[in-house]
């Protein structure tokens, strides 16, 4: 038994263990898109100042360019549901592994700056679709005792995804002897990073041809004997097929088909659970996390780190991302979603603002002061792990329990779209706002991250421990 299956088992009291590679399997195909997701959002983090100088443009132009591909996963998200169930999960995942290749190839070989933003909202695109299809999919065909557990594969495949861009960043630059603009393979070495994407991109097209559709969808079509035969797959043969496919054919009659209109209400347009959604949404954006993988790189340099260790650090905060979200997995249920919120708000502003007082001081020949230069490399990692291990996971988890059932999936819709739009608005304001000030900068993310721990400690309830139907 690989260790993957030993830790799903553990607790978990499921009835099928035969299936359990299987399964394992296909969540692992599935959560590839998340992989993609992290691959495709850190990876322009090795190539920003290259395409500063390759095509002359300041900091805010370039900030358009980087941030631009949030504008497409805005839109790939908010249409992939409903994209979904017109024509299946599979030809979704299949349709976004296109367009990850098509992103990755225009990228990699623009003409100009224009279709380099064109390529980047494509790939955002990709991006939005992922997000939801993914996860939505792990849900509809994983067995009720193991879905917690493979659900987390897309999360821990987004971490893993952004950590190894990071390292085949470094790993080309190397290549091209620590030049991001030097030659290799007959281009320039970023046009390389973007380009490399078409690896897993590809994979992920071939695996979505090895999984089967969801068992959901093709009762939804009216195909209940290939959801049969799918169901046998993950669930084992031990299992009443009829009742189990008139329970989903119930469970998809009752459901309430929530709409904006749902959400309105109260003083303040929104109910007031829908705002303390949007909240949480905006919060984890304006502390400046994507700041830490867009623009890393970036950042030491601008301090004056040499680009090839620019480049490892951009790697080692994608690790200890990875450690935090491992930590947060294991702990979110076990103490709960605000004690591990408020713990990471509490480090996330030690982390911020340490870096602020550290940026705060002259370069000296370029760099800054040896003491200052260490405790912003230290901070900046504590600042990423306190994040990572509470609000990177938790807000997720919050989203998914805290709304009532009737409107859940249009208040989750708004949500998220709140903070693709904050994601946009921290990715391109920090450019020119590190021009104007960088400690100033991580002082005004050091405020939003100080604010978050009364927003919590007032607005936000508890959900663990209580069904989705106690949420009111």
């Amino acid at each position: 038994m690989t260790s993957a299956e030993q830790t799903l088992k553990s607790g978990a009291g499921a009835a099928h263990p035969e299936h359990l590679g299987h399964v394992i399997f296909i969540a692992a195909a599935a959560a590839m898109g998340g992989f993609l997701f992290g691959y495709d959002s850190a990876v322009i983090n090795g190539a920003v100042e290259a395409i500063r100088t390759r095509y002359d443009v300041g900091s805010a132009a370039l900030a358009q360019v980087i941030a631009i591909a949030l504008i497409g996963c805005a839109i790939g998200a908010a249409t992939a549901g409903r994209m979904a169930d017109r024509i299946g999960r599979i030809r979704c995942m299949q349709i976004s592994a296109v367009l990850f290749t098509i992103s990755a190839v225009g990228s990699a070989l623009p003409f100009a700056l224009y279709d380099l933003a064109f390529w980047r909202i494509i790939g955002g695109f990709a991006i939005g679709m992922a997000s939801v299809i993914g996860p939505a999919y792990i849900a509809e065909v994983a067995p009720a005792a193991y879905r917690g557990r493979l659900g987390s594969f897309q999360q821990a495949a987004i971490v893993i995804g952004i950590a190894i861009s990071q390292l085949v960043n470094w790993g080309i630059l190397n290549a091209a002897g620590g030049d991001q603009r030097g030659k290799l393979l007959g281009v320039e070495a970023w046009q390389v990073m973007l380009g490399v994407m078409v690896v897993p991109a590809m994979l992920y097209g071939l695996l979505s041809f090895a999984i089967p559709e969801s068992p959901r969808f093709l009762i939804s079509v009216g195909r209940d004997e290939r959801a049969r035969e799918v169901l046998r797959e993950v669930e084992g043969d031990g299992i009443d097929m009829d009742a189990r496919v008139a329970e989903i054919e119930g469970a998809m009659k009752s459901e309430h088909k929530s709409t904006f209109r749902d959400l309105l209400g109260g003083t303040f347009f929104f109910k007031p659970i829908v705002w303390i959604g949007i909240g949480l949404s905006v919060f984890q954006q304006f502390v400046g996390i994507n700041v830490a993988f867009y623009y890393s790189s970036t950042l030491w340099q601008s301090v004056g780190v040499d680009p090839t260790e620019s480049f490892l650090y951009s790697f080692t905060t994608s690790i200890i991302n990875i450690i935090g979200t491992v930590i947060a997995m294991i702990f979110v249920d076990r103490i709960g979603r605000r004690p591990l919120a408020l713990i990471g708000s509490v480090g996330m502003v030690v982390g911020l603002a340490l870096e602020a007082w550290a940026f705060s001081y002259d370069l000296v020949d370029g760099k800054l002061p040896a003491t200052q230069g260490w405790v912003a490399l230290v901070a900046a990692h504590v600042f990423v792990l306190f994040f990572a291990l509470s609000w990177g996971v938790v807000v997720w988890v919050f989203l998914g329990e805290m709304f009532p059932n009737r409107i859940r999936a249009a208040a989750l819709g708004v949500a998220a779209a709140a903070q693709w739009i904050a994601n946009w608005a921290i990715t391109a304001s920090f450019p020119s706002l590190a021009d104007w000030n960088l400690s100033a900068t991580y002082v005004i993310y050091t405020i939003f991250a100080a604010l978050s721990i009364p927003f919590v400690l007032r607005f936000v309830k508890e959900t663990k421990g209580k069904t989705l139907e106690e949420m009111g």
